[in-house]
């Protein structure tokens, strides 16, 4: 079974996991743009990360059989930086990018007037560019932050088929479901949502607008779950094919629509002797 991660901070990983998660059935993953635990404190370091996502990333990624992606946004958590704001000035040029298929993570973490600031200029710059956005819903407060976040999807007339809302739980996924927009599940150890929970949340709101990610972030995450996950709906009914379906052909529909999507990867490059990976 192919498994398309939609939401893996690869870049946390070792290469250890990339090799665990080739041999699960994942293909492809898609890095979201997020802080590294102490926030960035200027557009420099940004736009540094976000030239490691488009490069580093990818080419370490494609070494162990994985077609690796971003979105690229600054996210709420440093949009409450004042040295970072600048990088929503640098973003545009960013955006054309290959391998950039979302704005993300962009939303709400405090629910701050920087933050709203930050998020209804980066789903304009989607829309203008013609790319869906990754939505962060916030882990306090978090209906309230959906309801903010649609309404800002609302405001910004972009089409809710566009946007994905994140990181959603039984209480607000009927919110993201009405509003017309994507399901994000994220599926975690302990914090956000067993398999078993997944598995309850698709059979309520069907398999056709969900995409099931495992973040997989320098915390306390499993990048294995997507596959975990895949078991848990195996297990309670669904069709390999509906499965797959879910795993697969969502994120490829969903994030296909950038136009950059890549699934190929080329053969993996011998490696320089006593490297783990071969440099570029």
């Amino acid at each position: 079974m192919r498994i398309f991660d939609p939401h893996l901070h690869a870049s946390a990983r070792t290469t250890d996991d990339y090799e665990d998660l080739h041999a699960a059935g994942v293909r492809a993953v898609l890095e979201p743009a997020s802080w590294a635990g102490q926030p960035r404190t200027s557009a420099g370091s940004q736009v540094d990360y976000f030239e490691a996502l488009l490069g580093w990333e990818p080419f370490r990624a494609a070494q162990y059989g994985i077609a690796h992606h971003c979105a690229l946004g600054l996210n709420p958590r440093e949009a409450n930086e004042p040295g970072c704001a600048e990088v929503l000035d640098e973003l545009p040029r960013f955006l054309g990018r290959d391998r950039v298929l979302a704005v993300g993570e962009v939303g709400y973490d405090a629910m701050t007037p920087a933050e709203d600031v930050a998020f209804a200029r980066q789903v304009e710059l989607a829309a203008a560019h013609r790319l869906p956005v990754l939505v962060h819903t916030p882990h306090r407060d978090k209906a309230l932050g959906v309801r903010r976040s649609i309404d800002v999807v609302r405001e910004s007339g972009i089409d809710p088929e566009w946007v994905v809302l994140d990181q959603l739980d039984e209480e607000t996924a009927p919110l993201a479901a009405d509003a017309g927009c994507w399901l994000g599940f994220t599926v975690y150890p302990e914090a956000k949502l067993s398999p078993a929970r997944l598995v309850g949340l698709v059979a309520e709101y069907g398999p056709e607008r969900v995409l099931v990610g495992s973040a997989a972030d320098w915390g306390r995450t499993d990048p294995l779950l997507t596959r975990v996950a895949a078991g848990a709906l195996l297990a309670a009914g669904h069709s390999p094919a509906e499965v797959e379906g879910v795993l697969w052909d969502n994120p490829v529909r969903c994030y296909g629509r950038s136009g950059r999507l890549r699934l190929e990867v080329a053969e993996v490059p011998d490696r320089h002797a006593g490297n783990s990976i071969r440099r570029g």
